[in-house]
């Protein structure tokens, strides 16, 4: 048979020397592999992340927003927000003190009290659209440029954590003044 230019027998096998050179090349690359350190690298991987001794509230909330963002459990901007609280899937809101429109901050104020979700007040939108990923990032990591969000919604917390816990105190605090 003569496919591609290369003329193919299909009697043909390789020798059976060739065989034995690559097994026991195998052979030799397997037991060199064997004798690498791996105990090293494990134990380096099984260092613990110490959770930090005092978490503030804003820290906290920040913690919690980014995990709820890696489930997929938070939701931004108006309607996506009045979605999820219309559903009762929502478990936690947070709303912008600087809202330009009064209606809106009624809306989702009414809605929170009607499905009985906890309502958060932040200081500005830009500080919401910084903790749910809406920020462009410089290479140090510092915030570049914030888009303003008015309004959050956590369907979905993820983990459980330490900053969940501080979270869930601070709005207790919140509930019972």
């Amino acid at each position: 048979e003569k496919r591609c230019g290369f003329q193919i027998k299909s009697d043909s096998h390789p020798p059976a020397e060739l065989i034995q050179q690559v097994r026991k090349q195998l052979i030799t690359m397997a037991d060199e592999d064997e004798q690498m350190d791996v105990v090293a690298e494990v134990e380096e991987e099984v260092v613990a992340e110490e959770p930090p001794a005092e978490l503030n509230s804003i820290d906290a909330l920040r913690i919690v927003l980014r995990k709820a963002l890696v489930f997929q459990g938070l939701r931004r901007g108006l309607h996506e927000c009045v979605k999820a609280l219309d559903r009762g899937s929502a478990k936690l809101c947070i709303l912008s003190q600087d809202c330009d429109n009064a209606e809106y901050k009624k809306l989702i104020q009414a809605l929170c009290a009607e499905s009985k979700v906890d309502l958060i007040m932040a200081d500005h939108g830009t500080e919401i659209g910084e903790w749910v990923g809406l920020a462009k990032l410089n290479a140090d990591g510092q915030v570049r440029k914030a888009v303003r969000c008015s309004v959050a919604v956590v369907t979905d917390f993820g983990e459980d954590s330490h900053a969940l816990d501080v979270v869930l105190n601070y709005v207790k605090s919140q509930n019972g003044k």
